[in-house]
């Protein structure tokens, strides 16, 4: 059974108002801002019957969640109460909680140096003359909430209160990384995150949408003052006849189907006031109509297309249904969805995922360099494929073909990823598989349906 978490940072407090460090001091409130955000957030996840609620004790989450809950429990009275967890609080900051992020710069260089560029190394001495490593000991923390709490609520759904760093910390935790991609993950305040879990930690999950803030009048996350370098729209072509079918397409050029350029337009007028400098699509016609569509309201932005950004081969298996493989090839299918990794697709023109991962994040790094260095930050829109995008994403936070499942990719879906300061400095993914355009859920509701 599966177990769907979905995760909040709370509100706008004051401290993040002032651009104060808070870790666990709990001094700071929500500004009517932040309240007014958990209250969208309440309207947002509306009618869906929680199993149970939890968040961390510190004021700024707890009344996130308790005004989440009010609005909650106006649909469904018997909504729980929500149920505090000091092992989710904020990261443990001691030498700056209550300071300014520019204080804690000017007055502990190294230390803030390696906080964002190196956080697993990252230490403070404490007054007892220990080391003390804040960002490993979140991370052990996060580890163990997942291990202590998945057990208890196999098949349930819950919602998760909490804050910035131990949101990341929890996300990266599920899909099996440590504190080195701290701050490649992005969460702003009251944003929503949804992760399916298969069992308990390391069973196998799946990240279903990350940071999504439409629900508050923001259609994308706000790129963060300091990045300096591109933000790269990631898109799925919308849907296609075979996609609906369930039909292995993966190099046969498919056209979208109705629905696909409904989702193509979808995405097109969620992304309308969206500042977009540059597009690259993939050289097969439904993204590239997908492409075009966005594109319809900036015309002034030409559209490059490139081969490196193809589906993935399936070489033998194209055109046919899943029941067609098992029939012809018995186990593959299941080998696939089990182990990706290890399947090379039969025949002329099949790929493994280490070529997949090869081309694709090749040309994304060749499109990542052309739009670094600029003097000052530019948007391009990529559209491509299932495959392709789930190897980018799995690329960006460091994890590789064995982790193909563990990004959620809905047709129309729209992803954020952010270079602080060009092709080389770590990337950010600022946002997973946004499809809210498509449905009005914060669900992924797309057909999906095979590579």
């Amino acid at each position: 059974m599966t177990t769907r978490v979905i995760l909040v940072r709370h509100g706008q407090s004051t401290f993040n108002l002032e651009k104060r460090i808070q870790g666990q001091i709990d001094v700071s409130e929500l500004t009517e801002l932040g309240i007014n955000q958990a209250q969208r957030v309440g309207a947002t996840l509306k009618g869906i019957p929680f199993d149970q609620i939890y968040a961390s004790p510190l004021k700024r989450a707890y009344k996130t969640a308790e005004t989440i809950f009010r609005v909650l429990q106006s649909e469904i009275p018997e909504t729980p109460l929500p149920q505090t967890a000091d092992i989710i609080k904020e990261i443990n900051l001691p030498l700056w909680e209550g300071i300014s992020f520019q204080e804690a710069a000017e007055k502990y260089p190294e230390i803030y140096r390696l906080w964002r560029n190196d956080p697993v190394n990252c230490m403070m001495p404490l007054a007892d003359g220990t080391e003390f490593y804040p960002v490993r000991s979140l991370y052990e923390r996060a580890t163990q909430f997942w291990q202590d709490t998945l057990p208890q609520h196999d098949g349930q759904t819950l919602l998760i209160v909490a804050h910035s760093a131990i949101n990341r910390a929890l996300i990266a935790t599920a899909l099996g990384k440590g504190p080195e991609i701290h701050e490649q993950l992005g969460q702003a305040n009251c944003a929503i995150s949804v992760l399916n879990f298969a069992g308990h930690l390391g069973d196998g999950v799946q990240l279903e949408s990350m940071n999504l803030t439409s629900h508050m009048g923001e259609t994308l996350p706000e790129m963060r003052s300091r990045y300096k370098g591109p933000r790269l729209l990631l898109v799925r072509h919308g849907e296609t006849e075979w996609n609906r079918q369930k039909r292995f397409q993966g190099q046969i050029d498919i056209p979208l189907n109705d629905n696909g350029k409904r989702q193509g337009g979808q995405a097109a007028e969620f992304l309308k006031a969206v500042k977009i400098d540059a597009a690259v699509s993939s050289s097969l016609s439904r993204p590239k109509e997908t492409a075009e569509l966005i594109l319809q309201h900036h015309p002034d932005v030409p559209l490059d297309t490139t081969d490196g950004l193809k589906e993935i081969g399936h070489g033998e298996w194209e055109g046919l249904y899943e029941h067609e493989i098992e029939s012809g090839y018995p186990g593959m299918l299941k080998q696939w969805q089990d182990q990706p990794e290890t399947v090379q697709m039969p025949g002329e023109g099949g790929e493994n995922l280490e070529q997949v991962w090869e081309r694709a994040i090749s040309t994304w790094n060749a499109i990542v360099a052309q739009y670094s260095g600029t003097g000052e930050s530019v948007t391009v829109l990529v559209s491509a494929h299932d495959a392709i995008n789930k190897a980018l994403l799995c690329h960006i936070v460091g994890l590789g073909p064995e982790s193909f499942w563990k990004f959620k990719q809905g047709n129309g879906a729209v992803s954020v990823i952010d270079y602080p300061n060009g092709v080389d400095s770590a990337p950010v993914l600022t946002a997973a598989n946004l499809t809210i355009h498509l449905s009005g859920s914060i669900f992924d509701k797309t057909a999906a349906g095979a590579l």
